[in-house]
């Protein structure tokens, strides 16, 4: 195991972090804000990936293809929403519902399990190929996907800490804090829901566009786990970050990073030649690993400096 080999492969997990990022900021709304467990992710990130593709293949340009991308998510979590807030049914179960659903139409998008774009036939946003290519020097770096995808991320960051300072964002952030305050001062509280979700699945779906991009092909199991890494960049960014970001952008900020500590962790891990198919055991210790710390922060340590003081 040469270290040498690691290091050229940590700009690669970098750039999916990156990637991943932009869907666990999706995770995050939902997740922190509107404090809603929605699955819908794990069927929305492979639909946009899949329209991304398919739209590119037509012969539309690759801005139009993530424009519609990005709609096509909006659309899946209105789906969700309506089930959960129109049909009753529980976040969870409205989620795994349009996730079930978006496996055929995620099929029926493609026309199979898997659909390829050659770099060399497509112009794209961003590739892997273009990563090695800023490696070799034969491009500038202002192509590197590291430095293409930050830009998405650095944007889509400040639009929502813009948005997130409206009424209706602020609005929004009510509704999650504690739903029946909301609705005491006239806030639409199933409104504010369906559109969290729709905002969540969207980002999910851009971030589903880039990775299709970035790996050169779409495929219909491509989402699955997704929720896993979202919570994963989402938990890890709280432990590691919460007592330096303290403001809305850097928390947002704080899961994008996140994201990038597991796709490192998750590189030194095949660094060390583990079986892969052990990753999605590692996906899940490392998220409980994460979720336990804080309780036992609480728990145990809070509690020894409590003894420790009055000892004293």
């Amino acid at each position: 195991m040469n270290p040498l080999e690691l290091f050229s492969q940590i700009p690669g997990a970098v750039a999916q972090g990156l990637i991943w990022g932009i869907m666990a900021i999706g995770v995050y709304i939902t997740y922190k804000i509107l404090d809603v467990a929605d699955l819908t992710v794990d069927g929305s990130f492979c639909t946009g990936g899949a329209v991304c593709v398919m739209m590119i293949m037509g012969g539309h340009s690759v801005g139009v293809a993530m424009i519609c991308a990005f709609i096509v998510g909006l659309l899946t979590g209105l789906v969700t929403g309506v089930f959960h807030t129109f049909c009753g049914i529980s976040a969870i179960l409205a989620g795994i519902l349009t996730q079930l659903g978006l496996w055929s139409v995620n099929l029926v998008i493609m026309g199979k399990a898997n659909q390829s774009i050659n770099v060399n036939n497509y112009s794209l946003i961003v590739s892997l190929r273009y990563l090695q290519d800023v490696a070799k020097g034969t491009r500038p770096f202002y192509w590197s996907p590291i430095i293409v995808v930050g830009l998405f991320v650095a944007l889509i960051i400040a639009v929502l800490y813009w948005f997130f300072g409206t009424e209706m964002g602020c609005s929004l952030r009510a509704t999650g804090a504690n739903p029946n305050m909301a609705r005491a001062q006239g806030i639409d509280t199933n409104r504010n829901k369906v559109l969290g979700l729709m905002l969540s699945n969207g980002l999910v779906a851009l971030s589903g566009a880039l990775l299709a991009q970035y790996q050169g092909f779409a495929d219909v199991n491509m989402g699955r786990g997704a929720i896993v890494i979202g919570l994963a960049a989402v938990i890890i960014g709280e432990v590691l970050f919460s007592k330096i970001f303290r403001s809305f952008a850097l928390r947002l900020l704080g899961v994008v990073l996140g994201a990038i500590v597991y796709y490192v962790v998750i590189q030194a891990v095949l660094w060390l030649r583990l079986d892969s198919n052990y990753l999605k055991l590692l996906s899940a210790i490392v998220v409980a690993v994460f979720l336990a710390v804080p309780y036992w922060k609480s728990k145990y340590f809070t509690r020894a400096k409590k003894g420790g003081a009055a000892n004293a």
